[in-house]
């Protein structure tokens, strides 16, 4: 750029600085072998690749599909066990945990912040607790805790996605600071970290996975993310108000979730005007009415399975 006048660090984040660290050659191409081919499908007419062909849904460089499954069975096993005991220990503390997914710029925290201010005013004194997480910073957490909701973050590093145990050991500490919950009804929002991918097999204990899905973004992501999708309970259509500048159909987002997963609910928000809020404190009050003692029976389940396995 003209004028910028000094030169910048290669980044050691980049592939060429992993390539030199690892000892690699810069540049190595290989055609594959069909045995490394055994899980990419072609389009005939068009070329177009679909890595997520095989058994294993997952393409890993190195690693067969049958050893990709095993390892993904290993360790999504111990983090279901993690999230079977967090979900008993939710249940006994009546706290109904509700795991907030979406990409980044969706809107979570912004809503989540509107959501703390309702449910202020709508049942003031209702115990509400908040975990953030991202990869860096604790930008979102200090906005939380500015609405008198107390909030920790938990930065991920190179991380994608929480998993169990992070959110075990971030509600043991809310808890051990007493800024959690005690033993009546009461929230838990994990805001989990931007990714419309990792998060959606990773179970952490909640009561619901809750998509954002930002008017912003384009109708067509339930069909591109159809794994987090099918993995919600509901899905919140949010910056609506913001539909009069684009070029977005609601009603044809809300048949791609449905192709995806056809018992997914469906709220239309805007954390801006407060335009379908009052939908979405009513549907999670409906959830607190329950998810106690249905919380306490799956996470007692779970945990029998657990140990019969």
């Amino acid at each position: 750029m003209e004028g910028h006048g000094h030169a910048h660090p290669p980044s050691p984040y980049s592939p060429a600085a992993r390539r030199v660290k690892a000892g690699a050659p810069a540049i190595r191409l290989a055609e594959p072998t069909p045995a490394d081919a055994s899980h990419i499908a072609v389009d005939p007419s068009s070329g177009d690749l679909h890595f997520g062909a095989g058994a294993a849904k997952v393409s890993v460089p190195g690693m067969s599909q049958a050893r990709a499954i095993r390892l993904e069975t290993d360790i999504l096993g111990e983090n279901d066990r993690v999230a079977a005991q967090n979900r008993a220990l939710f249940a006994a503390h009546g706290v109904t945990a509700l795991n907030f997914v979406s990409s980044p710029g969706s809107g979570k925290t912004t809503l989540l912040c509107a959501t703390i201010e309702a449910l202020k005013a709508r049942a003031p004194g209702f115990p509400v607790a908040v975990i953030e997480g991202d990869q860096q910073t604790s930008f979102d957490a200090d906005r939380i805790r500015a609405t008198g909701a107390p909030a920790l973050q938990i930065n991920t590093g190179k991380g994608c996605h929480l998993d169990a145990p992070m959110v075990a050991e971030a509600f043991a500490r809310l808890q051990r600071d007493d800024r959690g919950h005690g033993d009546g009804r009461s929230l838990l929002f994990i805001e989990n970290v931007g990714n419309l991918v990792c998060p959606a097999m990773w179970d952490l204990g909640e009561a619901a996975k809750v998509a954002i899905l930002s008017v912003t973004e384009g109708e067509d992501k339930p069909l591109k993310y159809p794994d987090m999708f099918a993995a919600s309970t509901l899905m919140l259509v949010n910056k609506i108000d913001l539909l009069p500048y684009l070029n977005f159909d609601v009603e044809r987002c809300i048949a791609f979730a449905r192709r995806v997963n056809p018992d997914i609910q469906v709220i239309r928000v805007s954390a801006t005007t407060g335009e379908g809020m009052g939908d979405w404190l009513a549907w999670m009050e409906s959830r607190l009415s329950c998810d106690a003692v249905a919380g306490l029976r799956a996470g007692l389940d779970d945990i029998v399975r657990s140990v019969a396995s």
